[in-house]
């Protein structure tokens, strides 16, 4: 330790400019008071809300497929690529669907090629049929005149219903012909759909999201080979506690942020799933989103539901002082300003719900004048 005798402390003091009642130094000390404007700690009533986490999903997802069991020849798009309605997608190979189509059209030639002898046989078996009846009208007049015998009539007799037999024959194969013609036409019609089945189409406009999809590859029907998001029609899928079930109702308005996007939105309920999920105990709320540029399904974002009001104390945020993970304000009295380290809630428009460190009536500075200091004079202005 070291031990100063009292002149030298005498001669330090005097260095200093200090006088040996200390008159000159404590004037040094007193700084002019700083200008403030002050608000006080009040009670409001702020609504309370539920926040909830989800993920944004589409609205509307297509899973594409095939139809046919065939070798993939072609895949014209790739994940992200946008794509519009009835746009080609993929190309499967069709060499045996050309085949069935051409089978089926050569059956409709060969049936078509039987028209003209089936109608050249109804043709003479109404000829036939015309002369027995002649036959037999001048045989039954000549029978009233008893100038024939009864078995010249019966003979005639016989022939009408022989050539009319032949003739309704000959009309039946006819008709068999139609039907046969009918029946290779919807083979033909069948035989192109599933041909057509080989170009895969967009059902509607949006986004490859999966491609499972490559040239060489075998498609199965019900195989999954591209998965597409219609554009423009999103919603957050939140997973909301069962315990705020009675509190949620569809169509009311929720706020929405999207922490990728930096968007906050107001945005509506449009379905509550009323199962709710064994494991996390929650339920999903489906919040319809608008149409925004960038937004990707699988962000994530959050929900901030209304559950009534309650009362609480709030400060104007502008005289909250944050420093690290520290937050104060600093309390006005009797001209004097202190430190106060608060504890900070919620925030709505510009003011901050204080938690613990204040009670109301206590007044703040706000906003915190730049170079005020715990102790600092201040005037009120």
């Amino acid at each position: 330790m070291i031990w100063l005798a009292p002149v030298t402390v005498a001669a330090l003091l005097a260095g200093c400019g200090g006088g040996a009642d200390g008159t000159h130094t404590k004037a040094a000390s007193i700084s002019p008071a700083v200008g403030v404007q002050v608000a006080a700690a009040s009670s409001q009533e702020w609504p309370d809300t539920y926040e909830a986490t989800g993920t944004v999903r589409a609205r509307t997802v297509a899973t594409i497929s095939s139809k046919v069991m065939a070798y993939i020849r072609e895949v014209k798009v790739q994940a992200g690529d946008r794509v519009a309605a009835g746009q080609q997608l993929v190309t499967l190979d069709s060499q045996d669907l050309d085949t069935n189509v051409r089978q089926a059209e050569a059956a409709e030639t060969e049936v078509r090629d039987a028209f003209p002898e089936e109608d050249n046989g109804v043709a003479a078996a109404k000829a036939n049929l015309d002369l027995a009846q002649s036959t037999y009208n001048r045989m039954k007049e000549l029978a009233a005149k008893q100038s024939i015998s009864a078995h010249e009539f019966d003979q005639s007799t016989a022939a009408l219903k022989a050539a009319q037999a032949n003739y309704d024959m000959a009309r039946a194969k006819r008709t068999q012909i139609d039907s046969k013609l009918a029946q290779v036409q919807q083979q033909i019609r069948a035989a192109k759909i599933m041909l057509g089945y080989t170009q895969i189409a967009a059902p509607f406009a949006g986004v490859v999201t999966a491609k499972s999809a490559d040239p060489g590859n075998l498609a199965v029907p019900g195989a999954p080979l591209l998965t597409i998001e219609r554009t423009g029609d999103f919603r957050l899928e939140a997973a909301v506690d069962e315990s705020r079930l009675p509190n949620v109702r569809i169509g009311e308005s929720v706020e929405v942020a999207l922490e990728a996007l930096d968007r906050h939105l107001t945005c509506r309920v449009s379905e509550i799933v009323p199962s709710v999920d064994a494991a996390s105990r929650a339920y999903t709320v489906k919040v319809d989103l608008p149409a925004l540029p960038n937004v990707r399904s699988g962000m994530f974002g959050r929900a901030w539901f209304p559950m009534g009001s309650s009362k609480v104390l709030a400060v104007p945020a502008a005289a909250v002082v944050t420093r690290g993970q520290l937050q104060s304000v600093f309390v006005v009295e009797d001209g004097v300003a202190h430190t106060r380290i608060i504890t900070t809630g919620r925030h709505q428009a510009n003011e901050v719900e204080v938690l613990s460190g204040l009670s109301e009536g206590e007044k703040v500075a706000s906003p915190t004048p730049p170079g005020l200091a715990d102790g600092g004079r201040v005037e009120v202005r």
